[in-house]
């Protein structure tokens, strides 16, 4: 009985080959149409394919010829639907209506008329999901496309109704600006400056916010007691800082930036209005105090070089009051005012080579140089620098400390002399156990902080990602890593470490880390808004070369 079967096998296999041989060499309808009779078309195709190793060419013509009778049996049901057909080639020196300009192995279409899937994109997170913003689908064979960067240059410029009725132009010149000051403490120098241009600024109408300490200094030293002065008290932004109550921060929302922004800042002070500009006089450690200030919404802060570094403070005093003009809207620019004007930005200025290194002629590609300048055409370009969102959670889940860090958090053995152990996690995926000195989570503009001196790379601030760079590790494979900005990085101290850790948030509010503690690290909701001299990439690159002397060695010469 088995021999039987195993004899019928081999013949219906032998009749299968003749049938096959004979659609080649006769290109008979009726011996294919048997063939797929026998078989579904996926195995007919696969079979072919597989069979036949040479002479690709009349297989594609003979398989496009059948498939292309099918097709037509079916076109007048939905002819948009069906998939493009790769139709033959016109004569071509003579040669068949048939002959094939490419040949490909797989054929491009099927043997059956279906209708064709459309692929959706979408951008998923733990608990959502919603419509992909930067990918798109075009085309019937479902062909992935972006729509363009995933980030780029942010400018701002102030909304003026000039063609609305008298009784709103009336209502948004009663809308006066207000500036913050925040002056580098200890500074006498700093402070006169400081004093010099509330003096000269007050005919504009601006209200100028100073904290107590600044206010009584500038009054006392200096004289300076205007009417539009206010006072600015710092206080807590709810759902921020330590020692938190449980229904004062709720530890099961991954995404804030999914829910709608309830956290605002409270009126500060005397003045109700949220300040409309923040200008900083000083160093870098200033403007993070700045961001520490505004643990969530934060104005944008015009930097002003008075430290010791100035990596992230692209103005000069000389062009602080001009600046402060252009970004407030109350001075408009155009391309001959900031040609001549020398206390603004101008194109010129941009420092292609670092200043210790020979330069060779160097033209521009920018064929318009003014569209650089500082407020021309009333934009403003920005930084938007991206935070962390930091929260320290015991071993029960509830979360005991919670900031927004502008540069990175650092977890690291604190006074204990055992290496650090911790148990890193992306998006609960176990990535590494981590047995260092510590581990650096950074933002790209953190990374020319801590994470470059521990050896981590130097990211462009625009760039989306979390920097993970550890602190002397204990071993020769663990280098520094780049994350995107959507994952949600977690560290805890586990059970049996040797000894707890400690945590520090831009280098302030360090805090022990218990057995079983945790910190989760994930992109917040609240940038650092900085007002750029030129671009983003302009003020980043020319600090580079004039802080750090980026790749600079003396040119070869030529042979």
């Amino acid at each position: 009985m088995n021999m039987a079967r195993v004899r019928i096998r081999r013949f219906v296999r032998w009749s299968e080959t003749v049938l096959l041989v004979l659609s080649w060499i006769t290109e008979s309808s009726f011996a294919f149409s048997l063939l797929s009779r026998r078989s579904p078309p996926s195995q007919v195709r696969d079979r072919v394919l597989q069979s036949v190793s040479s002479d690709r060419s009349r297989l594609e013509w003979n398989y496009a010829r059948r498939g292309q009778s099918l097709l037509d049996k079916t076109k007048s049901d939905d002819e948009n639907d069906v998939p493009a057909i790769r139709k033959p080639a016109d004569s071509v020196n003579g040669s068949s209506d048939y002959f094939f300009k490419s040949v490909t192995a797989t054929p491009s279409f099927p043997l059956a008329a279906a209708k064709r899937r459309k692929m959706e994109l979408m951008w998923c997170g733990e608990d959502f999901c919603k419509d992909a913003i930067r990918e798109r689908v075009v085309g019937d064979n479902n062909q992935v496309m972006l729509n363009g960067p995933a980030t780029g240059q942010v400018a701002y410029a102030w909304w003026n109704d000039n063609d609305g009725d008298d009784e709103i132009e009336e209502t948004l010149l009663q809308a006066v600006a207000s500036i913050l000051f925040l002056v580098r403490p200890g500074d006498d120098d700093l402070m006169r400056i400081a004093a010099d241009t509330v003096r000269e600024l007050e005919d504009d109408p601006l209200h100028i916010l100073l904290d107590p300490s600044t206010a009584a200094r500038l009054k006392h030293y200096h004289g300076v007691d205007q009417d539009n002065i206010c006072l600015f008290e710092p206080q807590s932004t709810p759902g921020f800082g330590s020692n938190l109550r449980p229904s004062e921060v709720s530890s099961s929302i991954p995404y804030p930036w999914k829910t709608n922004p309830s956290v605002a800042n409270p009126p500060h002070g005397e003045h109700d209005a949220f300040p409309d500009l923040i200008c900083t006089i000083g160093g870098d450690g200033l403007l993070m105090h700045a961001a520490m200030l505004f643990q969530g919404p934060i104005p944008p802060i015009l930097a002003v070089a008075g430290g010791s570094l100035g990596f992230l403070t692209p103005f000069s005093k000389e062009e602080m009051v001009d600046a402060i003009r252009v970004s407030l809207g109350m001075l408009q620019l155009d391309g001959a005012t900031a040609t001549k004007n020398s206390a603004l930005v101008q194109a010129g200025d941009t420092k292609v080579f670092p200043p210790n290194m020979p330069s060779y002629p160097y033209e521009p590609l920018l064929r318009h140089p003014q569209l650089r300048c500082f407020g021309y055409d009333s934009r403003i370009c920005l930084s938007i620098r991206m935070r962390l969102e930091c929260r320290i959670l015991n071993g029960q889940g509830a979360v005991r400390a919670r900031y927004n860090v502008l540069n990175e958090v650092v977890i690291d053995r604190g006074s204990s002399p055992y290496l650090a152990a911790l148990e890193c996690f992306c998006d609960d995926v176990h990535l590494t156990t981590v047995q260092a000195d510590g581990i650096i989570f950074a933002t790209p503009t953190g990374s020319t902080a801590y994470s470059m001196a521990a050896g981590g790379s130097v990211v462009h601030p625009a760039v989306p990602a979390i920097l993970v760079t550890p602190i002397c590790p204990h071993v020769l494979s663990f280098r520094s890593m780049v994350f995107p900005d959507h994952v949600v990085l977690r560290c805890y101290v586990p059970d049996d470490a040797r000894a707890e850790a400690s945590v520090a948030f831009d280098g302030k509010h360090r805090q022990e880390l218990h057995r079983g503690d945790s910190v989760q690290i994930q992109m917040s909701a609240y940038p650092v808004p900085t007002i750029n001299r030129m671009d983003h990439s302009s003020d980043w690159l020319g600090s580079l070369k004039q802080n750090f002397n980026f790749n600079t060695r003396p040119r070869q010469r030529p042979l």
